[in-house]
């Protein structure tokens, strides 16, 4: 075998060496960081803002009412 062909099988294998490194860390931090989160728990949602439920709820029904007219008329 050339010398040629074999250095390149070696940085072949060298480039793929780092790539499984890399990509094993990756995988461990990911899963490190995932337990570390998992331990800290989850946030507490903010309150809801008082007087804000009834005019979402005629914002939806406005809109619904709104969706249904115009696929009445497309029909």
């Amino acid at each position: 075998m050339s010398p040629l062909v074999s250095q390149g099988i070696e940085l072949a294998v060298y480039g793929m060496g780092v790539v499984f490194v890399f990509l094993t860390m990756l995988v461990l931090a990911t899963m490190l960081m995932s337990r570390v989160i998992a331990t800290m728990g989850v946030p507490e949602t903010p309150a809801p803002i008082p007087g804000r439920g009834t005019a979402d709820g005629k914002k939806m029904a406005a809109i619904a009412a709104a969706v249904h007219q115009h696929r009445n008329r497309q029909t």
